[in-house]
């Protein structure tokens, strides 16, 4: 099964993120709420670190937020281990938005004092203090996603733009892939020599959907 779910990825990897321009899917006028919709709401990892003892049991959980914005949706994210979810280990925002008529842009940003928002996407009152002014941007850490021919998304972050100092890294890649169940997600850092030194090594992780959030 895990060998199956891993040639899927890459498969999807290289026929829907690497394909020239001309080959993606035209975007219809709905296509950015669906996105938004499949992206909402609760994600677990629990049956593919069962299957596999290398991946763990991570939650994810994307709540819509400032839901009047008109550029766009926007999510909170917050992910955690399943056995410490009350101490994320990841908090961000994504700016989620229509670039052009191929391309869709989830925007990264980094989230000041984080820890103050922990368990937002269960008490909204806790967001309510989130604004713009707490956000910074992470410059080439966006993912640019397509819509491929089976309806699904995927995308990447651009080359070696988004930076990180993490164990060692120069740089960190993101791969992900989005369907209407689930979301798949392939996070790695790279030193200087391209050697992986962080991240999941073969392949991405695969996140199930649990629970939808409404988008409006």
């Amino acid at each position: 099964m895990k060998n199956t779910l891993q040639l899927f990825f890459l498969i999807c990897f290289l026929t829907a993120i690497c394909p020239a321009e001309a080959q993606y899917q035209k975007l219809s006028s709905n296509d950015l709420k669906q996105l938004v919709i499949r992206m909402s709401g609760e994600f677990s990892s629990e049956q593919q670190s069962i299957e596999d003892s290398s991946y763990f049991h991570i939650k994810l959980r994307m709540k819509p937020i400032w839901k009047k914005e008109k550029d766009g949706y926007w999510l909170y994210v917050e992910q955690s281990m399943a056995t410490m979810q009350e101490k994320p280990y990841r908090q961000r925002v994504y700016h989620v938005y229509q670039q052009d008529d191929t391309t869709i842009v989830s925007k990264v940003y980094e989230i000041k004092s984080a820890s103050t928002y922990t368990g937002g996407w269960q008490d909204e009152k806790k967001l309510k203090t989130l604004s713009k002014d707490s956000l910074v941007d992470r410059t080439g850490c966006s993912i640019f996603l397509h819509k491929d021919a089976p309806g699904d998304f995927a995308g990447s972050t651009p080359g070696k733009e988004c930076l990180s100092s993490l164990r060692g890294a120069t740089y960190a890649t993101s791969e992900v892939i989005i369907s209407t169940t689930k979301l798949v997600s392939w996070d790695r850092g790279w030193d200087a020599n391209e050697k992986q030194v962080w991240g999941a090594k073969a392949g991405g992780y695969i996140f199930i959907k649990q629970k939808e959030y409404p988008v409006h």
